[in-house]
């Protein structure tokens, strides 16, 4: 069974490889945390909130994962 909290793995695999819609749905399954962490005096600073984006985007498309002998 899914867990509903977590991004689903197929997803993240996809998206590492830049497919816009897979990063897309990353960027909406983690939306409202990173708007919560741009919050200033109770309004959200799109400034932070770009920069938090672009650099969850820049980490997807780094990311490697390791390869596991079978």
């Amino acid at each position: 069974m899914r867990n509903p909290k977590l991004v689903p793995y197929e997803t993240i695999v996809i998206a590492t490889s830049g497919e816009p819609e897979a990063v897309d749905e990353v960027l909406r399954h983690y939306g409202k945390r990173i708007r919560l962490a741009t919050l200033e005096n109770g309004q959200v600073n799109k400034d932070t909130e770009g920069n938090i984006k672009r650099r969850l985007i820049a980490a997807l498309l780094q990311f490697r994962f390791d390869e596991q002998a079978t």
